[in-house]
């Protein structure tokens, strides 16, 4: 039975009780039951039955809506493992296998400064695979989906870790706590962490500006966010090209809400790139 088909019966059976007995009553027991015998066995009634069928019923309702809260709990993990494999996919792996072709370099080296060149690399790409080891750990500690505390305080941490990493990375946040959904936070915070992530591992920038602003015109009900860099950028094929999760996420989260959602590359801008997240006006 549906949980919305319990809770109607659990609605309706006291209700039903009375009537169907009162209707037994009037029709069926007048000449057997007097009134002042049949007004005290009403409450007895009612009573025996709520605590025999509704307190039945309370109980699947308790055990259905167990069963959904599990459904949604795996969901989660379903998503968080999803998202952890695009994470693995698209930067791990990658730089595992880099590493893999450098090795095979370093073993055909014939001279000490080309050996010496190729460890140097072999030893950035290793600590390009830590940084990615330790910030999908970090994510998997974090709690983004969490709206019962200040919601901007994951992209804060963010940008703490970006910075202890050499990255200038500045905040610019003026979207107050009651101007979004608890659902539009999980999906734009999850949309600007991956942004960040992206250039933290692609970009080779020096600086990153995240900035959400209010849509004036929107009287309120819309916003702009831009998470923009001054790295080496790219073009929208190669960054939507396939085996490339980031974008692709970012771009479907945001459509599944309904707000625009653009990369614009160092083509368009000369140096960099933008990501950009629009909700206008009368969106829900």
């Amino acid at each position: 039975m549906s949980y919305k088909r319990i809770k109607w019966f659990i609605l309706w059976t006291p209700s039903l009780t009375i009537a169907l007995w009162e209707y037994l009553r009037h029709t069926i027991l007048l000449p057997y039951v007097s009134m002042e015998l049949g007004n005290w066995l009403t409450p007895v009634i009612v009573m025996t039955v709520t605590a025999t069928l509704v307190i039945k019923l309370f109980q699947m309702l308790e055990e259905t809506n167990d069963s959904l809260q599990q459904a949604k709990s795996a969901k989660a993990a379903f998503m968080e493992r999803e998202q952890l494999a695009r994470e693995l996919h698209d930067g791990i792996s990658q730089s595992l296998f880099l590493l893999s072709v450098k090795l095979d370099k370093l073993e055909h080296a014939k001279d000490n400064e080309q050996v010496m060149e190729t460890a140097h690399q072999l030893r950035r790409t290793v600590r390009h695979v830590y940084d990615d080891v330790r910030q999908s750990i970090a994510s998997l500690r974090s709690e983004p989906t969490r709206t019962d505390v200040q919601w901007m305080q994951a992209v804060r941490e963010m940008a703490d870790e970006l910075r202890r990493g050499g990255l200038d990375a500045q905040l610019d946040w003026r979207l107050g706590d009651s101007l979004l959904s608890s659902k539009e936070k999980v999906e734009l915070l999850a949309i600007v962490r991956e942004a960040m992530l992206n250039v933290q591992k692609h970009a080779h920038a020096a600086q990153l500006i995240v900035q959400a602003v209010p849509d004036e015109a929107a009287e309120g009900t819309g916003f702009h966010c831009t998470i923009a860099d001054d790295g080496v950028g790219a073009r929208v094929e190669q960054l939507t090209a396939k085996g490339r999760f980031g974008v692709r996420m970012m771009r479907d989260r945001a459509e599944a809400m309904g707000w625009q959602f653009q990369v614009r590359s160092q083509e368009e801008l000369g140096q960099g790139t933008i990501v950009e997240v629009i909700k206008e006006a009368g969106q829900r």
